[in-house]
Order: C-alpha cells, then structure tokens, then sequence
C-alpha cells in the first residue's frame, strides 16, 4: 500500500505544509508529526497567540504527538510582523522542546518561523 501522506524531509517542505499560517494577524504555533520514515501523521495549532506573543508549553505539543506515536515533529510559529529574527522566548522553547522530546524518544526536528514571505529555521 503506497500512502498519499507527504514526506516532510526539509524545512522548505515543511513550509509547504504552513502556507496558511503566513499572514495571520495573530502567532499560530503548529506541530507536524511524523512517522519514522518522516511522513506526516497530522499537523495541528498547538496555540494562537497575540500579535506579537505565544505560550507554548511541550505538554500540549507533545500530547498529541504521543497519542500519533509519533517519531519526530516538526514545530513552526509565524511572526505576523515579518520579522524573521527568532526571539529569546523563541529560543528558549525550541531549546525546552528539544530536552523533552529527548526524554519522551520523539525527536524535535526543526522548529522554523515563517513571514507571510520567507522562512528561517531555528534548529
């Protein structure tokens, strides 16, 4: 049985999967998961924000990922004012996430922001 679900091997292919998230007036954090050969399972918002501003917590971005028994993910947040610079905040969840996927086996792929123009990865 071929399955239809794409392979998510790249950040550019990964953005393929954002276009909907590029200009919204609000933060929109999204989760891909993906299976051990890196198709994707589901793609999901884990939380939309202000305009300038997201909580995320590994909780809620690992608790659908765990019940997909999901291999990886790959995370994304859009930055509404086209600003591709990650922030500390940014930083410091990729760096959150990255020590609990660790702990749960399901490893953080990529974390990449996206602008209603352009990309950047973080990892």
């Amino acid at each position: 049985e071929v399955s239809e679900r794409p392979i998510i091997d790249s950040p550019e292919k990964a953005v393929e999967q954002l276009v909907d998230i590029r200009d919204k007036k609000q933060e929109y954090f999204v989760c891909l998961t993906l299976d051990g050969a890196n198709r994707l399972i589901a793609k999901r918002i884990i939380t939309i924000g202000t305009l300038t501003a997201s909580l995320v917590h590994p909780r809620e971005v690992f608790a659908e990922a765990i019940s997909d028994r999901a291999a990886s993910i790959i995370v994304a947040h859009n930055h509404p004012s086209g600003s591709l610079e990650s922030s500390r905040a940014d930083r410091d969840v990729t760096e959150r996430l990255q020590s609990a996927g660790e702990l749960l086996g399901i490893e953080l792929i990529d974390h990449v922001v996206i602008t209603s123009k352009d990309y950047k990865s973080i990892v």
